[in-house]
């Protein structure tokens, strides 16, 4: 593939409008955007070759981690390239004229209504609050409904795309509000083709693996755990999920400083190789930009 002149195309989650088209703006600026209906089917256009990329949430600084998509890094032979922090600002918004007092139903992805339900307690206590598969769906489907009582959380690029009227702004419960999206291909490509050149220069290195343990017994963690410890390797973040088919057994996501080929590192996987049952490397990356 010729990436000088191919242009890259791009998955993301939700409608035209979604935090992650902004997330994915802010990481390939030149790509073709082209948006899925749920987080499996961006993976899955990714591993057949659909796309070149996807650009996906892993966790949001209010309401903690994205677990379906950490299940699915697990599943699918990718690598993680790129990474970018971005500042969500939850807008409500409905169709024109609307009045908040006449608020019976308010629709978001489950993340955002949860970032957002100290407003929605003190402002619309007794309006239902629906589930929604995205943020812009969200808000597409309150202005083809037309409904006066209807409204949405979701962006400002949202609401302008579909003509909705901003009833509130800034209603998350913190304004330190932000979600780390990751952008994933396949084994084989090149980390850097179509990166933004603040995600292509960024200072630093992250890694990411995923291991499980062989058995579960006294101090087994502690130990897997100590390979890092021993070599002065910070750990950023572990995260651990349930082990497919195996209960009461899990899985740990870990992201460490540094590269992989780093030499401490390098020791460390080797010797994690030895105490764990497996371990997958799920790539290293340039530590990403935080966007306001």
């Amino acid at each position: 593939m010729n990436t000088s002149t191919h242009v890259l195309r791009v998955g993301f989650q939700g409608e035209i409008g979604a935090y992650s088209e902004e997330a994915l703006s802010a990481l390939y600026p030149e790509a073709r955007k082209v948006p899925f209906p749920s987080f499996e089917a961006a993976f899955e256009a990714v591993t057949t070759g659909a796309v070149d990329r996807a650009v996906l949430p892993i966790e949001n600084s209010l309401f903690g981690s994205v677990h379906q998509n950490y299940d699915l890094l697990l599943e699918h032979d990718l690598q993680i390239l790129a990474e970018v922090q971005l500042r969500i600002r939850h807008q409500l918004m409905a169709c024109r004229g609307t009045r908040i007092e006449n608020l019976r139903r308010v629709m978001s992805h489950p993340q955002a209504l949860g970032q957002c339900r100290d407003f929605l307690r003190a402002n619309l206590p007794s309006a239902a609050i629906v589930p929604a598969y995205d943020t812009a769906g969200a808000a597409k489907e309150v202005a083809e409904g037309g409904k006066s009582d209807e409204a949405a959380i979701a962006s400002r690029a949202a609401a302008a795309t579909y003509g909705l009227d901003i009833l509130a702004e800034g209603i998350e419960s913190n304004h330190a509000n932000y979600t780390r999206f990751l952008a994933l291909g396949r084994p084989d490509v090149d980390a850097d083709a179509g990166l933004a050149a603040a995600a292509r220069d960024a200072q630093g290195w992250r890694t990411t693996l995923v291991y499980a343990q062989r058995e579960n017994v006294p101090g087994g963690l502690f130990k897997s755990l100590a390979v890092f410890a021993l070599r002065d390797i910070d750990l950023l973040k572990i995260e651990s999920r349930p082990l497919v088919g195996s209960p009461g057994k899990y899985v740990f996501y870990l992201d460490l400083s540094g590269h992989r080929d780093d030499e401490p590192i390098g020791h460390a996987l080797r010797h994690l190789h030895e105490v764990a049952a497996q371990v997958k490397v799920l790539g290293s990356y340039r530590t990403g930009p935080t966007l306001d």
